[in-house]
């Protein structure tokens, strides 16, 4: 009996200090906020090896990635993201601001599209389908997406329609 109370209480003690993937999840936001972004990485990292289908957690590991500039990264990311979850807008708009700082115009209007017809609010997916339509050289396009991500709020567009819809 002394011994079956013994490996009960080490048994218990041991779930205690197991982390589930929620918990690197929380540890990992908890990093992100306090601006540890590797750290975070290395949570998020955690989580999903615990739970490979952790939606938020490649889609949290790819801001924090691209935070850090690792585009290749944040592009797994965000497209795994994209692949568990179709109906995921930042997914696809994260997605999108990497292919824009690849010079990937035409994936970032793809991108942004997508992203638009999940969340017609998404004034940040206007403004970069703009950036990216003005790069293609269609000012058109991108005059029209700065108008609406204005409409929408972005004060960011409308610095960019005052540079590049003259």
């Amino acid at each position: 009996m002394k011994h079956f109370l013994l490996a009960s209480l080490m048994m218990l003690s041991c779930s205690v200090w197991a982390q589930s993937a929620t918990g690197y999840f929380d540890k990992a936001m908890k990093k992100a906020e306090a601006g540890n972004t590797k750290g975070a990485i290395a949570d998020y990292t955690k989580a999903i090896s615990m739970n490979s289908k952790f939606v938020e957690a490649y889609q949290n590991r790819g801001v924090a990635k691209l935070k850090l500039n690792d585009l290749k990264g944040a592009l797994a990311d965000f497209t795994k993201t994209i692949d568990l979850d179709i109906m995921n807008a930042d997914a696809f708009t994260g997605r999108a601001n990497v292919n824009y700082k690849l010079q990937k115009y035409q994936e970032t209007v793809d991108d942004c599209s997508a992203s638009l017809g999940i969340n017609p609010k998404d004034y940040i997916a206007y403004n970069l389908r703009g950036l990216a339509y003005n790069k293609m050289g269609d000012k058109k396009k991108a005059c029209q997406d700065f108008t609406k991500a204005i409409e929408l709020g972005s004060q960011s567009a409308a610095k960019n329609k005052a540079t590049f819809c003259k």
